[in-house]
């Protein structure tokens, strides 16, 4: 018996998905605390229940032929906490088309407390149910014209390869669902699981020792040295008091300057950087067991908890308190 309830995650399964974004995040969640734990004589703690859903349950034929079973419809789900959506390996329309109902129950549990995640263009059914409206997403480069000509409201990110908007996640393409499902194990499991699964399937996945600011780490690709400067340096020392002048100064271009290279490299302006580092590590501290909303929000910089109570729910999508109940785990080892 598991020492604790596993998390759920969900791929949707539908004809004209690739097989091995579905069969590959499959394996990665199932396996975390599992593979690690075998390779080194360790007890087995599996975290992860994966389960696929399709429409009425019935199975479906991804485009290299191959035919999977679902475990259940999607119609008579109603929670999980990861809802994941896996590439369309098919002629994007068409399965947009054939697909008009999965798209209702897409939006429908993303209601239901849930990160929705999409994989390279698996996004454009996230757009299709209407969720990534307004929210930063990304998707396989190739896909920039199509994806930006059908939905203009979404905030492409087209660059990155990982987006994180509130609950809403997607990666671009390739084998991109690594990352994306290495960050989502991070975010509920903590990082040494993350890095149990990576070395465990051996990926390389590039991370820096920046353990705090896992879902930072996309936004630093850009490869803008003066910018990237700000950036750490803004990790570093995000409780302190920081100015747009000083960290001007910083990379030797003017206000004006940081805020526009800002928003051109990275998507966000310097001030909502300092934000989304500072949420980042009141996360950390939420996860790790801290109940005292006040002592967080000073220990970030925020003298005012109010303030930092509704920067916090607008980023993340829950309160401090909704946040903790969530992802923090009182492990019986």
């Amino acid at each position: 018996m598991p020492y604790f309830k596993p998390y759920i995650v969900t791929i949707v399964g539908f004809n004209g998905a690739l097989a091995s974004a579905i069969t590959g995040a499959l394996d990665i969640f199932s396996f975390a605390g599992v593979s690690w734990q075998r390779l080194n004589q360790q007890r087995v703690q599996q975290r992860f229940k994966v389960q696929i859903a399709s429409m009425h349950g019935l199975p479906f034929e991804c485009t290299n032929k191959l035919t999977l079973q679902a475990h259940c419809d999607i119609a008579s789900l109603n929670e999980t906490d990861i809802l994941l959506i896996p590439t369309v390996g098919a002629s994007i329309e068409k399965v947009l088309n054939e697909n008009e109902q999965l798209c209702t129950h897409l939006k429908r549990l993303a209601n239901y407390d849930c990160d929705v995640a999409s994989n390279c263009s698996g996004a454009f059914l996230l757009a299709k149910a209407g969720l990534l409206e307004n929210k930063t997403a990304t998707t396989h480069w190739g896909y920039e014209t199509q994806l930006r000509e059908m939905f203009p409201k979404v905030k492409l990110a087209i660059d990155k390869l990982v987006t994180q908007d509130e609950r809403i996640y997607c990666a671009g393409g390739g084998l991109a669902f690594h990352h994306l499902c290495l960050m989502l194990i991070e975010r509920y499991c903590g990082r040494d699981i993350a890095n149990q699964v990576a070395k465990a399937h051996v990926i390389d996945t590039h991370r820096h020792n920046q353990s705090a600011y896992t879902n930072l780490r996309p936004l630093k690709q850009h490869n803008q040295a003066h910018i990237i400067k700000v950036q750490e340096y803004i990790e570093d020392n995000f409780a302190k008091r920081l100015t747009i002048n000083d960290l001007a100064a910083l990379a030797n271009i003017t206000p004006r300057t940081l805020n526009r290279h800002f928003q051109k490299y990275v998507n966000m302006r310097p001030i909502e950087y300092i934000q989304s580092v500072r949420v980042e590590q009141a996360k950390r501290l939420l996860e790790s067991g801290f109940t005292n909303t006040q002592s967080i929000a000073s220990e970030i910089g925020y003298e005012d908890i109010t303030s930092f109570a509704k920067l916090f729910k607008n980023l993340t999508g829950l309160t401090p308190s909704q946040y903790r109940a969530k992802f923090h785990r009182e492990f019986d080892i």
